[in-house]
């Protein structure tokens, strides 16, 4: 297994400290419970966790700042219908983060066929997405109107 050490760019970029962090985190990456991420429309993301034997009453999602985390946690059941001979099944707990771009927004949550969806959506503010600028051509500056947000 490679390692990389990021200490010279550390010397040399400002502001780049949680992309390192980051990248410095993937080596202990989780494996449990497996996930994909899919993009579903331009600015539409979706994040399937695979969660067989969790109900939805043992899940939980929570955003925060630009952190999106699932949590399962299986409740102890009492079964006397039986002994278990061999458990397969992973039942343990488990809490998986993911860290979300600036304006990502989650817009919902599904639970189906043992795959947790969490819908998630990127929608930029106005004040933040470019605008074309209009060139004078008598030489003298132009304001700009903004639109004011209602």
């Amino acid at each position: 297994m490679r390692t990389f050490d990021l200490a010279p760019l550390y010397r040399s970029t400002v502001g780049f400290d949680r992309l390192f962090s980051m990248l410095d985190g993937f080596e202990a990456a989780p494996g449990y419970p497996p996930y994909n991420i899919e993009r579903t429309g331009e600015n539409d993301y979706r994040v399937s966790v695979a969660v067989a034997g969790f109900g939805e009453n043992e899940l939980s999602i929570e955003s925060k700042e630009n952190t999106l985390t699932i949590k399962g946690e299986k409740q102890v059941k009492q079964d006397n219908n039986g002994e278990v001979l061999y458990q397969g099944i992973a039942a343990r707990a488990f809490e998986r983060q993911f860290q979300l771009a600036d304006y990502v927004q989650v817009k919902g949550a599904s639970l189906e066929n043992g795959l947790l969806h969490v819908d998630l959506v990127r929608e930029i503010p106005e004040a933040k997405k470019p605008r074309q600028i209009a060139i004078n051509g008598n030489g003298k500056p132009q304001a700009v109107e903004t639109k004011a947000a209602a």
